[in-house]
């Protein structure tokens, strides 16, 4: 596929999603919304921001210095203990083996703490990395955090360790970045029961690689 038909193609999945939650050229930032249907995410070509996350063992991981490392497949999902999430994770391990072969590395940012990281990693037997962002601040300056739903207060303060004390979730997504943190690919869809295929995952990254 040649660079042109490839970005058009990334730019139209990008700019139909971006119709689909109602984005209005917002510029990202630490804006909280009530609804996710109005939040304004980093857009295509922009570069994510600096910042620090824990792994699985409470270990500070910085952001751009691991997407410097090799391309990356950022993932923004709400928690071990969502069923839909617990699926899409499922789906990345099985899609792992090819964007290896792709020269990709995935890491997966949620609410959870480091101590339900691991539950979710041996429970799901997943072999990629887990990252906390217990209290949204990454999911803030990407633009996804929005407020939750009242039925989700009394458990964020627990599954977060504490943590997420302004109760808010991130809009399920997925970034493609490379090494210099630019995004070449994003798919945000407010509905928490629609997520990304494993297939077009791939289709995605192998387009965006074969581009380079």
């Amino acid at each position: 596929m040649n660079r042109q038909i490839s970005v058009r193609w990334t730019a139209v999945l990008v700019m139909g999603l971006l119709s689909v939650i109602g984005v209005h050229a917002q510029q990202a930032g630490q804006q909280v919304v009530q609804r996710p249907e109005d939040i304004s995410p980093l857009l295509y070509g922009e570069k994510i921001p600096q910042a620090a996350l824990q792994d699985v063992s409470a270990k500070e991981v910085d952001l751009l210095e691991t997407v410097a490392t090799k391309p990356t497949v950022l993932v923004f999902y709400r928690g071990g203990w969502c069923p839909y999430c617990s699926l899409q994770l499922a789906g990345l391990q099985e899609a792992m083996p090819e964007l290896e072969k792709l020269g990709y590395q995935l890491l997966a940012i949620s609410t959870d703490s480091p101590e339900a990281l691991r539950e979710s990693a041996v429970k799901e037997k997943l072999g990629y990395t887990l990252l906390s962002d217990a209290d949204l601040q990454v999911a803030k300056q990407f633009g996804i955090a929005y407020k939750a739903p009242e039925a989700y207060w009394s458990m964020l303060p627990k599954t977060t360790g504490g943590k997420n004390t302004d109760l808010l979730l991130p809009v399920p997504s997925v970034f493609i970045v490379d090494q210099t943190g630019v995004i070449q690919f994003e798919y945000i869809n407010p509905d928490i029961k629609q997520r990304l295929s494993a297939a077009l995952l791939l289709a995605a990254a192998g387009a965006i690689r074969d581009e380079g």
